[in-house]
């Protein structure tokens, strides 16, 4: 299935959840926030399925000043 993360198109297997999405990208296990289609998924929820076509956009939180 295709999935567009954090604007660029990407290929998952059929079935793959939220959690695959941020593995595929990389992201830490801590400070990030994800939205599928401009919802907010807790990550009580990232082992929701994705659907073909879902936008999925990943935010890291960032220290500094």
């Amino acid at each position: 299935m295709r999935i567009r993360l954090n604007g660029k198109e990407n290929t998952l297997a059929p079935g793959s959840t939220v959690a695959d999405a941020l593995a595929l990208l990389g992201a830490p296990e801590s400070g990030v926030a994800v939205a599928v289609d401009g919802d907010v998924v807790p990550r009580s929820q990232w082992h929701t399925a994705l659907r073909d076509g879902a936008v999925v956009e990943v935010l890291t939180a960032v220290q500094g000043g």
